[in-house]
């Protein structure tokens, strides 16, 4: 590395990218905390119910499936137990399965039927479109006005229906969210890890966006659509990965409103297996990428509010800090060379270790630490889970750098859904299923960069320099290690203890997650309005839909 030192220019080129990617990364860190700024600033903000219906309108549920063997046959179930006036309500399996989920979900519909429910079975021999292509062919077909959606692992709540139907006597709601939780939160350190990721989003940054009137996004199931919404916005459109996501801001910029609710919950499975939660986040992290190239031009050139504008980019582009990640990683050889060799105790120094803390730990922690905060009223037992945190998602960036340049520089590709197990908090097994993604080197290539960092480590050691920056170099080596050995190790280590316990074929009976204890106590929905003739009378069915407010 002595030429490096010898070259003036190329010492410039090092330092002054390295500088460059820090400050992006740190940009992205501070508008996390805004998010969190804003979430407690309008955290008082909650949508209010403004009427009551007071004869029901017709809902259709709508459940896509490919190849869902091990939940298909618990979803269906779980839908048909939602409590609301039968003949109000219609029920769709959209199954594109090329596997025996159709006799599963075939005869999980006729099951339905026999019991007089409004239930079909809609099977198509080709995935034109994949998940969004299936939710347009449904409509051709949907009865309803309002269109609920739920994906294969999910369990709706019985009173789902009834804690989200009002919201729409207001006609500019066009959407309304519920909050995903997840049934094996505990089940291993990857899903209690993936839980405080995902409660960091559905917590923290969706309520902000929301009650501060910026734009939310729908989360691809859990929601409830206004059809007249969908169709206004353009219908589902599958030039993207992130369907949802994509309809979501097409929706938002015609002037429909959205509503979340966090204290409604629906539980689903986390993927307890590493390729598993590799494929989704490669699969969200292009479909931003693709959204963002489709959208945010237009966006910028809107009439807009510029706050609006402001988020939008941040939320759009924040798949790009994936990359930075990994630009920052393989610049760390080089960089941390020049401040051994090139420069003495002072300013830059503390500088480059100050850099390292602030992009590592503060704006993550307290962006997850804060959502833990909120649903448990309680920040100290998500500490511990900070460093693997970093780790994670620092291990996770090749993966998702991958995904981000493929989908701002490739063709749309396949959607690959991410395998369910049928896994909950009782039945912690599961069977490795076929259909992994074929990028077979990814893998070597993260473990390389893994020694690559350990070779920073042993020039810190050898040098005898130890500085504070040394234990977030270990992080990054930590992750980008961990991630490939439980890829390749992770399902023999995760059934080890139970090697004879196997995921049902036809899953129990649907269970059910208790919302936690934060949300449970402090949640309550807006005041009615009152006084009101009598709510939903079942025995009205053939009468005409009306509002009261």
């Amino acid at each position: 590395m002595q030429f490096l030192l010898d070259n003036n220019g190329l010492v410039t080129a090092f330092l002054v990218t390295y500088t460059v990617v820090v400050l992006l990364v740190c940009v992205y860190g501070m508008h996390r905390y805004q998010l969190v700024h804003l979430y407690y600033k309008y955290r008082r903000n909650t949508p209010r119910i403004k009427a009551c219906f007071v004869e029901y309108p017709v809902v259709t549920i709508q459940l896509p499936m490919y190849n869902e063997r091990a939940v298909a046959r618990r979803i269906i179930d779980a839908t048909c137990a939602i409590d609301y006036p039968r003949d109000r309500l219609q029920i769709q399996v959209l199954d594109d399965s090329t596997d025996d989920t159709v006799e599963i979900a075939a005869q999980a519909v006729r099951e339905w039927q026999a019991r007089g429910f409004d239930i079909e079975y809609v099977h198509r021999t080709n995935r034109e479109g994949y998940k969004a292509g299936a939710l347009a062919n449904g409509l051709k077909t949907a009865k309803g006005e309002f269109i609920l959606i739920f994906d294969a692992d999910f369990l709706p709540p019985p009173n789902i229906l009834h804690e989200t139907i009002d919201y729409f006597t207001d006609e500019k709601v066009g959407m309304v969210q519920a909050r995903w939780e997840h049934l094996n939160r505990d089940q291993s350190l990857l899903t209690r890890t993936q839980a405080i990721l995902l409660d960091g989003h559905f917590v923290i940054e969706h309520a902000a966006r929301n009650r501060s009137g910026r734009f939310m996004s729908f989360n691809g199931t859990a929601g409830m659509w206004r059809r007249s919404c969908i169709e206004d916005a353009g219908g589902w459109q599958h030039d993207t990965l992130t369907e949802d996501l994509d309809l979501s801001y097409r929706a938002q910029m015609k002037g429909w409103k959205f509503v979340y609710l966090p204290e409604l919950t629906s539980a689903a499975e986390l993927p307890p297996d590493m390729e598993a939660f590799k494929q989704q986040q490669y699969r969200w992290a292009k479909g931003g990428a693709q959204t963002c190239k489709k959208l945010l031009p237009t966006i910028l050139r809107s009439k807009l509010p510029a706050r609006i504008k402001m988020e939008a980019f941040f939320h759009l582009t924040s798949c790009t800090v994936y990359l930075y990640v990994v630009i920052l990683t393989f610049l760390l050889y080089p960089v941390l060379y020049l401040k051994l060799h090139l420069f003495q105790e002072g300013l830059v120094r503390y500088l480059f270790d100050a850099s390292l803390l602030l992009v590592a730990t503060c704006s993550a922690g307290t962006f997850y630490v804060a959502s833990q905060r909120v649903l448990f009223r309680t920040w100290s037992d998500s500490l511990k889970y900070v460093p693997f945190l970093m780790s994670l998602g620092v291990g996770i960036a090749f993966n998702n750098t991958l995904a981000v340049l493929t989908g701002f520089f490739g063709k749309p590709g396949e959607f690959v859904r991410t395998p369910k197990f049928g896994v909950t908090d009782r039945n912690r097994t599961w069977r490795k299923q076929s259909g992994q993604r074929k990028i077979k080197w990814q893998p070597f290539a993260e473990l390389a960069i893994g020694l690559y960092l350990m070779s920073c480590l042993v020039l810190c050691i050898v040098e005898q320099k130890i500085t504070v920056g040394l234990p977030f170099l270990c992080l990054f080596m930590a992750g980008y290690l961990y991630v490939p050995l439980t890829t390749w190790f992770g399902h023999a280590l995760a059934n080890s203890r139970s090697e004879t316990e196997t995921v049902e074929e036809l899953a129990p009976a649907p269970v059910t997650c208790a919302q936690p204890p934060a949300l449970r106590r402090g949640a309550r929905r807006g005041p009615r309005p009152g006084p009101l003739l009598p709510l939903h009378p079942s025995t009205r069915a053939n009468e005409s839909r009306s509002v009261h407010n």
